[in-house]
């Protein structure tokens, strides 16, 4: 497995030789360094931990300063680890968006927009609840066979009214569309999670469907 960490800068759209329409995601990964390489006989399994966008000194914590220097670079704002890297990387190391190529597939990974407190409905995309009632935004019965009656307890995993967003998701099997090394970004076809701006790690994805073919793109 192979990864770089990032920020989404937005979306927009690109063409084909063909005229076919692709939107892609801009992702910008300028390069990232290697701030440790984990090992089985010391850490109990095998990664590499990435660091991007440097962070002022007096910003940072003394442990993630002296973390950082022993790879001789400054603290960095956000650390990530990538499990059995198939790179052969050692600290100090950068590690940029040439990595990967164009069709070939990847998971991307980041932080969903807040969206706030939301209802029980909208929340969890259920369906609308007690039939012909009108009661059709709101949680309905909670009294699951009984179980609440007899027990005074609500089972684990009742959909509820609460917070929406602001967790990490995975977008899987998204492909690769451009690698620009020279202006350290990516394409990638279709959204990804997080806002604008918002820091996202691109890796190989797990449960690959298969590489595509690379397109050209009309400039």
């Amino acid at each position: 497995m192979k990864g770089i960490l990032g920020r989404k800068l937005g979306m927009t759209q690109v063409f084909t030789e063909d005229g076919v329409l692709i939107p892609v995601t801009v992702v910008e990964a300028t390069p990232n360094v290697v701030l440790q390489k984990k090992t089985v006989e010391n850490d109990g399994y095998e990664a590499v931990q990435l660091g991007f966008e440097d962070v002022k000194e007096r910003r940072a914590t003394k442990a993630n300063v002296g973390h950082a220097k022993k790879a001789n670079t400054a603290p960095k704002r956000f650390v990530k680890e990538i499990r059995d890297c198939e790179l052969e990387l050692n600290v100090g190391d950068t590690v940029k968006v040439d990595i990967f190529e164009a069709g070939e597939t990847v998971d991307v990974i980041g932080t969903s927009k807040g969206k706030g407190y939301n209802g029980t409905i909208v929340r969890n995309n259920a369906p609308k609840s007690h039939g012909g009632s009108k009661n059709i935004r709101h949680i309905g019965s909670l009294a699951t066979n009984g179980i609440t009656s007899r027990q005074g307890r609500i089972l684990k995993g009742t959909i509820m009214a609460g917070q929406e967003g602001g967790y990490r998701t995975t977008n899987q099997n998204l492909t690769v569309i451009k690698v620009d090394a020279e202006n350290n970004y990516l394409l990638i076809k279709g959204n990804v999670p997080g806002p604008k701006r918002g820091m996202v790690m691109v890796r190989t994805a797990k449960c690959s469907k298969g590489n595509k073919a690379p397109v050209t793109l009309v400039d």
